[in-house]
């Protein structure tokens, strides 16, 4: 099969390319290089670089390669630029997503795997959180992809698009090949990393006083080759399926307290951290319910625990200690 990847050269779309390659599908990845980086692309696949808003080029590329399924995850994804400049996100997420799904039209592809996220629920009414939980964002991003499972919905219902949407929770980790690599980091480990390294004087802890066993936020992380693999499953089911979505999320929680500590245990180093005030919007917990995705595509997470999903992201950052400069 002929898989065109969007956001091929981010670090969900890097790996998720790599583990394609390696099973044996012909690969076209498309990025516009604002937050990738053309380094993160397996070489043995195609790569195209071009904004998914740019319909001329998008339906040309499609035209060209007349790919058999679509994996779209580009995006944008910052939340906090999401709650400044929302107008980006949905000219991005929405508009963006609708020039590819136009383009797919024209070229005769009717498969998507859709990267989505688990800000569409906003503030857990219960945890652990499953796919039928009210949808509720609280920032543009959120709004922004659950529009976009909408808008899939009705191309179904008029032109028979089967399509398939994973929630991701906390993405984390790395390939032997691929890791995070980003010019302004905001995810924890990542920054847990630069303070260990000096780059940082110290960690802000946001928020040390919530419902939590040990005061701190609990959520849920997952390794991102289990995203990956995830995505070949929802590759191989699609037609079968018709349209679907899934939570992709160990269904365990860790503290960032816990978080803190084995980062500390994997590298060696004595990471200073600050206490600091709650941000607006954080809830205590967000954990996911993996049950539909297990029961109905056989998925297992291979890393269950947030140490070895920390190892594998240390290595990486070894090997790679200015990321992709």
């Amino acid at each position: 099969m002929k898989i065109f990847v969007t956001g091929a050269a981010g670090f969900i779309g890097s790996v998720v390319t790599q583990r394609l390659i390696e099973e044996g599908y012909d690969v076209l990845g498309f990025d516009n290089l604002s937050k990738g980086h053309t380094q993160a692309v397996d070489p043995k696949a195609r790569f195209v670089e071009g904004d998914i808003r740019d319909a001329g080029l998008v339906n040309k590329t499609l035209a060209d390669y007349r790919p058999d399924a679509v994996l779209h995850l580009a995006a944008e994804a910052l939340i906090d630029e999401s709650i400044k400049n929302p107008g980006i996100f949905f000219e991005t997420n929405n508009h963006g997503g609708v020039v590819l799904l136009e383009a797919m039209r024209a070229a005769g592809c009717n498969r998507m795997i859709f990267s989505s996220t688990a800000a569409i629920y906003g503030e857990p009414k219960y945890v652990p959180i499953d796919e039928d939980h009210p949808k509720e964002p609280v920032n543009a991003y959120g709004e922004s992809k659950i529009q976009f499972e909408r808008v899939m919905y009705w191309y179904r219902r008029s032109f028979g698009l089967n399509h398939v949407s994973f929630r991701y929770f906390n993405a984390c980790g790395a390939s032997d090949k691929y890791g995070e690599a980003r010019s302004k980091e905001t995810h924890i480990i990542p920054l847990l990393f630069e303070t260990a390294l000096g780059h940082r004087k110290q960690f802000h802890l946001f928020g040390t006083d919530y419902d939590t066993p040990d005061g701190t936020c609990v959520r849920d992380y997952v390794h991102v080759i289990d995203i990956a693999n995830a995505h070949i499953l929802g590759l191989r089911k699609v037609d079968e399926i018709g349209e679907r979505a899934y939570n992709i999320g160990s269904g365990n929680g860790n503290t960032n307290l816990e978080v803190i500590q084995a980062v500390r245990e994997v590298t060696g180093m004595e990471i200073p951290t600050v206490d600091d005030a709650r941000r607006p919007g954080d809830p205590a917990r967000l954990v996911a319910s993996n049950d539909r995705i297990k029961a109905e595509l056989g998925w297992e997470p291979q890393f269950a625990d947030i140490k070895s999903m920390v190892e594998s992201a240390w290595a990486w950052r070894q090997r790679h200690p200015n990321g992709y400069r």
